[in-house]
């Protein structure tokens, strides 16, 4: 479905991915895993078109989005749910999920899917005129899951969604994501927590220092020597 083919990112004068190459099949959970700084979010803004790669490809469903605009990307089935979840502070929950879905005008539908993401968040049902600034993290961060699904996507990027939250919290969340992922969405992964990440995972792609130094199934990669030194803390 997703095809990173040799990308090169810099920022200015740094260069932060080096030869890059992920894919992602559909209907998997691919895994990003590293260390703060290896170069992980940077992939998800690279797909997303918030960054520009240098040379090399990404492949979506065959095409080229190397070079389009972040809304068309959108557009055409990816939606990132950003690190530090960065909600729309001062609107109301519903507000930010009508916005998650702009660049749709099926008003029926949208109705539906905000519908179904408080079927899915009991919580933010319960909430849905209340101002998204004031939910706590964990709430946060279901919104910002929910508004990402607004916009129907095919391939949801997730960058660090359990950042933050208390551990009960990183459970529900990790429970979720598998919960969308079985409902038909396909996910790639960004998470520090590696032990969580790799226990839902079906492929994974470890990063250091903006080069990926090891892939592979989750389980084998679970079960490897340097990933568990590394970061799994065993």
């Amino acid at each position: 479905m997703l095809k990173v083919e040799n990308i090169n990112v810099y920022y200015g004068a740094i260069h932060a991915l080096k030869g890059i190459s992920v894919e992602v099949k559909e209907g998997e959970i691919v895994t990003l895993i590293g260390a703060n700084g290896a170069g992980k979010s940077t992939i998800l803004r690279t797909i997303s078109g918030l960054l520009r790669t240098k040379t090399g490809n990404i492949l979506f469903e065959g095409n080229s989005v190397a070079t389009m605009a972040p809304e068309e990307i959108v557009k055409k089935g990816i939606s990132q749910v950003p690190e530090g979840r960065r909600i729309f502070a001062n609107m109301t929950v519903e507000e930010n999920l009508e916005l998650g879905a702009y660049i749709r005008s099926d008003k029926p539908g949208i109705r539906k899917d905000i519908d179904k993401v408080f079927e899915r968040f009991p919580r933010l049902g319960e909430r849905r005129k209340q101002i998204a600034g004031t939910l706590s993290g964990g709430e946060q961060q279901m919104l910002a899951i929910g508004r990402g699904l607004m916009s129907q996507p095919r391939l949801l990027l997730l960058d660090e969604p359990s950042m933050g939250l208390a551990p009960l919290l990183v459970k529900e969340i990790f429970s979720i994501i598998k919960e969308i992922n079985a409902s038909g969405t396909t996910i790639l992964l960004v998470e520090q927590n590696a032990n969580m990440a790799l226990s839902i995972a079906h492929q994974a792609y470890v990063l250091e220092t903006g080069r990926i130094t090891l892939s592979g199934s989750a389980k084998e990669l679970m079960e490897s020597e340097e990933v568990r030194k590394a970061y799994l803390g065993g």
